[in-house]
């Protein structure tokens, strides 16, 4: 029996990735894994807040463990502190580290490197399939899911905040992956067949990340409104 926990930075491919180790009956699914800016506290790339990935975790019924990052981290501290994070999901009897990781060899080495030194395999569920039939089968379970983080030199203004379903992906460019798996966008899950209850979340302001990225934040509801 496989002990595994999910890299997971609460967008589609991870929750993919989750949804299919849970329909395994040789896998047990013990935790899920995120790495979180130290100082900002919130997730790499997608900036999602560390609060909010905290509560899509109870809402999906499975233990977080965070790996705190620095800001800008030397190679040598990143890799510590990762090493350090995935030594004691391996103390803690996990035996596989799951990737949702599409088609780029080069960060699949990178994980991989990550584990040479540690009792751990890597599963990649998500291997070389194709994005556009990745994404038609997530959106065919039914995960409700917003496009919150994009690359404004690829993907117009406009898809920022936008909900990610048929009628989107079909407006997209044809230059962008479906799965934004060349770091087109980046999304996040609030609900789907795998929550025991939606996150109680909407989109804010948008915010400017340097040259690059672009993204709608978001935020708990107001409960008095």
């Amino acid at each position: 029996m496989k002990r595994v926990a999910v890299s997971h930075s609460g967008g589609k491919d991870s929750m993919l990735a989750l949804y299919h180790m849970l329909n395994k009956n040789d896998v047990i699914v013990d935790r899920l894994i995120a790495t979180i800016d130290e100082n900002n506290r919130r997730t790499s790339v997608h900036e999602t807040k560390e609060s909010l990935m905290s509560l899509q975790a109870d809402a999906l019924g499975l233990p977080l463990q965070k790996i705190y990052i620095p800001s800008t981290p030397s190679n040598d501290e990143y890799n510590e502190r990762m090493y350090d994070g995935l030594r004691k999901a391996e103390q803690d009897g996990v035996t596989h580290i799951v990737y949702g990781d599409i088609n780029l060899a080069d960060v699949r080495a990178f994980r991989e490197s990550q584990l040479k030194n540690l009792q751990l395999d890597a599963i990649f569920p998500l291997w070389q399939q194709s994005t556009t039939i990745l994404i038609n089968e997530f959106l065919s379970l039914g995960f409700e899911t917003w496009i919150t983080t994009i690359d404004p030199n690829r993907v117009p203004n406009d898809f920022l905040g936008a909900r990610l379903d048929h009628e989107t992906l079909q407006a997209l460019p044809d230059s962008i992956d479906p799965c934004g798996e060349n770091g087109e966008f980046h999304t996040l899950v609030v609900d789907g067949p795998l929550f025991h209850q939606s996150l109680p979340v909407q989109l804010s302001n948008t915010v400017i990340e340097g040259a690059f990225y672009t993204y709608h934040d978001v935020q708990l509801k107001d409960s008095s409104t």
